[in-house]
Parts: structure tokens; sequence; C-alpha cells
């Protein structure tokens, strides 16, 4: 996972196929963008809603 404040974050999981690695990745991002969105609703003076926070990912291939 890649963040918009420059963070990388490793992830140990192994997946069979990249089209599971993908949709793994695309949730994780999803869950990190409505996490920042519960948090601005619960109180948005503390926790402000930045549209260029943002997380990424990249899919890499493991030999085994």
């Amino acid at each position: 996972m890649k963040y918009s404040d420059g963070t990388v974050e490793e992830d140990d999981e192994v997946f069979d196929t990249e089209g599971e690695a993908n949709e793994y990745g695309l949730t994780q991002a999803s869950n990190y963008q409505t996490g920042g969105e519960v948090l601005n609703l619960s109180n948005p003076g503390d926790y402000p809603l930045d549209p260029d926070d943002t997380a990424d990912f990249d899919v890499i291939e493991v030999d085994d």
C-alpha cells in the first residue's frame, strides 16, 4: 500500500491469482478512504476530510 503522505506499507498476503491480489488491494484502498470519511463525520474539527489523502497499491509477483 502506498499512501499520499509517502508512507509505504507492505502486506504479507499471498494470493493464487493476480485478480485476487488486485481485489484485495482495491478493498484495502476503499477501506482506507471509508475510514477517513467516518472519522470526518464523527468529528470534522479533529479529522478534516482531505480529498488528496488517498491510498494506492502495487501487486508484485513472488517466486515460491
